[in-house]
């Protein structure tokens, strides 16, 4: 028996979970790094019922749960041609459960993909250290006018 949060694709149900899981957890995260304004501009523009039940649909989410609970949600999708990590977030208190939440999404990949790329904000620096923990590295970076607001784009060969 699996020991610790439970691995799954989202379905309909999970959808306003998911919200306020951004809205509880993703937002406290990002408040230090980008101020507490731009954390909240960035939960209501990604993680709001519309944009998380069009990916549930298209099943490009998979959620953790632990005792009902969520512990941690990942999201994949496509840019182009290119498979991309939209979400990637685990509550602190489960080590480990990023990892596995990344495998999960990139498990969903077609087989004959090739690389896997995922992006985060410039100021997340422990994005970027879980990333190059995970095989990932910086393929460019898409600056901003705020230079937290960069986004790092990484990639990771099959």
């Amino acid at each position: 028996m699996e020991n610790g949060p439970v691995v799954r694709d989202a379905d309909r149900d999970d959808v306003m979970a998911v919200c306020r899981f951004g809205e509880e957890h993703v937002r406290a995260h990002y408040a230090p790094l980008i101020g507490e304004e731009e954390a909240a501009r960035q939960v209501r523009m990604w993680w709001n019922a519309t944009n998380i039940a069009g990916a549930v649909a298209r099943g490009s989410v998979v959620v953790a749960e632990d005792g009902g609970r969520l512990a941690g949600v990942g999201q994949r999708g496509l840019d182009g041609g290119e498979h991309v990590i939209r979400k990637l977030y685990a509550h602190p208190r489960h080590h480990g459960l990023a990892s596995r939440l990344l495998e999960v999404l990139i498990g969903r990949l077609p087989a004959d993909f090739e690389r896997v790329y995922a992006e985060h904000l410039v100021a997340d620096e422990r994005a970027g250290a879980f990333f190059e923990r995970e095989g990932f590295t910086v393929e460019r970076i898409e600056p901003d006018a705020d230079p937290r607001l960069g986004v790092v784009r990484r990639v990771r060969d099959r």
